[in-house]
């Protein structure tokens, strides 16, 4: 980058990253800015199916199940609210492959 570029930068508010230093050729205060390249973002999950107390998404490798349940049920709602939602779980990922397949 050079000092025109970095200059305007800076006036319109922008922040550089770099490294200031004193050249040791020329004994001049040199500012070096990072060539920074933006990280590759990551397609975002699709959303399989959307349970009572959570959701199933799909990544390019991964299948995600999420489930939070409130304590207040007590321990034996809770287990049953854990077997029927890993049931809908299965029947949603029977369902996607269903519709990949047709």
């Amino acid at each position: 980058m050079n000092a025109i570029e970095l200059l305007q930068r800076l006036v319109s508010g922008k922040r550089v990253e770099g490294v200031l230093y004193v050249d040791g050729d020329t004994g001049r205060l040199t500012f070096k800015a990072y060539n920074r390249t933006c990280l590759k973002r990551r397609a975002k999950d699709r959303l399989i199916r959307l349970l009572e107390h959570g959701w199933v998404k799909e990544s390019a490798e991964r299948i995600k199940v999420y489930e939070s349940i409130p304590k207040n049920l007590g321990t034996a709602r809770v287990m049953a609210v854990l077997d029927r939602e890993s049931d809908e779980v299965k029947e949603a990922l029977i369902d996607r492959e269903i519709i990949e397949f047709v």
